[in-house]
């Protein structure tokens, strides 16, 4: 519809204009607004034939916006003839509203079938060379769906092949496309394959043909590391298919160059595929916590920051509390966020462990001095203790028992009648109303989807922690404090 807009521009105003006090009100006002165009200006050179093409494509336009899907069809019939202009100008954008006129129509037409889209495909290809590459892509796309996978991938064959005078920059990055794309199609015959084996007793040959696939899609498929891009389909069919060979340092190096290639643009997803594959493999916790720390830095509202705080919570050393109370506000300082019991509970956990050292406090408010004027408006009002109570009470008792330590000098506006006590103004008896005085917390472990008891003592010389993982199995994320 867009290419038929830039044919006949936007529509004028009909209206009746003999409204006296409406034109009188306007003279005051002068629109800086430029002038729209007639529709369909009849030119005074123009021949017959252009005539006929400017009714004929204002018709098709007037009867798709109204949806008459086949009566557009009966005009575009006729309206083809215009791929029979001589005109050097208007030849190629006449082809291009051609083709994608035609193919939109075909889209709302209940009775079209895959042959009346190849006519239209076929004959738009060999219409001109401006647009074959992308008319083959969009061939290929239209034959997937309707789950002919061979003949699509036929089509991006012989687009791959295909040469037409010098190779220009444009000409050169639709070739690489149609080769990824190519590259996809032998991934999802190797998967058919893959799940036939499985299903029966396998032969040589067919072990053989799964293979030749693979090396067919893995030869265009290394080429994209080569080409600065986001390449997320891609990238993950590759690895599936490294993995399924258990070629494992190739797949890490791939997923690495992906993720962390400075010629590629920053892409979260490649950090998360990354840390996925880490995480299959019972990779060591340190490489799983780089891996989300850098996505901290482009994401930090991720749902796997919630993983990674929880990471960070079984270290013992304090500045990865430290950083788990970072990670976790930071959560918090975003709307989607705001009633997820899991974050609350680990925060509570954050403030506990802090509240053993020295300097707890002095870090929590350090953590806090850049949100106390907006924080409170986004956690902390009668109208959220109001909401929590009706939807989660034990995220009332969580929210309700960390407010006076986050947002502390304040008016205390998270409560009603049902509500938990506050935390109270001196130190020891925040480390009673957290629970301090007892040795241990339950918190939900969102990456193994269980509970995990974390232990802590105190020591003679200094407040410190000894935690180990108790997996209890049958708790449920409500109950995790």
């Amino acid at each position: 519809m867009d290419a038929l807009d830039e044919h006949l521009g936007p529509p004028v105003d009909l209206g009746d204009e003999s409204d006296s006090s409406d034109n009188s009100s306007r003279k005051s006002y002068k629109s800086k607004l430029p002038l729209a165009r007639p529709l369909c200006v009849e030119r005074k050179t123009e021949s017959g034939f252009q005539k006929t093409y400017r009714i004929c494509l204002e018709l098709i336009r007037e009867a798709m916006l109204h949806h008459r899907w086949q009566e557009a069809a009966e005009y575009m019939a006729s309206f083809t003839e215009i791929l029979e202009d001589r005109n050097k100008v208007r030849a190629q954008p006449n082809k291009e509203l051609v083709w994608r006129i035609s193919i939109e129509i075909l889209h709302h037409l209940s009775k079209s079938t895959v042959k009346d889209y190849n006519i239209i495909y076929e004959r738009m290809k060999h219409s001109g060379v401006k647009h074959y590459l992308m008319i083959c892509l969009e061939h290929s796309f239209h034959l997937m769906l309707h789950g002919q996978i061979e003949c699509a991938k036929q089509q991006l064959s012989i687009a791959e092949s295909w040469r037409h005078g010098k190779e220009s920059v444009s000409q050169l990055q639709r070739v690489k496309l149609i080769q990824a794309y190519r590259s996809l199609l032998d991934y999802m015959i190797w998967c058919d394959k893959k799940s036939m084996l499985s299903q029966n007793n396998s032969f040589e040959s067919d072990i053989q043909g799964m293979h030749t696939c693979f090396r067919h899609a893995s030869v265009n498929l290394q080429e994209i590391l080569k080409n600065p891009g986001v390449w997320d389909p891609f990238i993950l069919s590759y690895v599936e298919m490294l993995e399924f060979y258990e070629d494992y340092e190739e797949a890490l190096k791939v997923l690495n160059d992906y993720a962390y290639d400075s010629g590629f643009p920053p892409n979260p997803n490649a950090n998360v595929y990354m840390y996925q594959f880490l995480k299959r493999h019972s990779a060591p916790e340190k490489k799983l916590m780089k891996v989300l720390r850098n996505l901290r830095v482009l994401v930090p509202s991720h749902e796997l920051m919630l993983e990674y705080s929880f990471l960070l919570l079984q270290s013992e050393k304090t500045s990865d509390t430290q950083k788990a109370l970072g990670v976790l506000l930071e959560m918090l300082d975003f709307a989607c966020w705001r009633s997820n019991l899991g974050v609350w509970t680990c925060l509570h956990a954050a403030v506990h462990r802090l509240l053993l050292q020295e300097e707890g406090e002095v870090i929590v408010h350090e953590q806090m001095a850049l949100r106390k004027d907006w924080w409170p408006a986004l956690h902390f009002t009668s109208f959220h203790a109001k909401k929590d109570l009706e939807e989660n009470a034990k995220l009332l008792e969580v929210k309700a028992s960390l407010e006076k330590i986050l947002c502390p000098g304040r008016p205390l506006s998270y409560y009603i009648n049902r509500s938990p006590k506050r935390l109270p103004d001196n130190r020891s008896s925040w480390r009673r109303h957290l629970g301090i005085h007892n040795t241990c917390l339950i918190i939900h472990n969102p990456g193994t989807n269980e509970d995990v008891l974390i232990k802590s003592r105190r020591t003679d010389t200094s407040s410190s922690w000894s935690h180990f993982g108790s997996r209890l199995v049958g708790l449920q994320g409500s109950k995790d404090l």
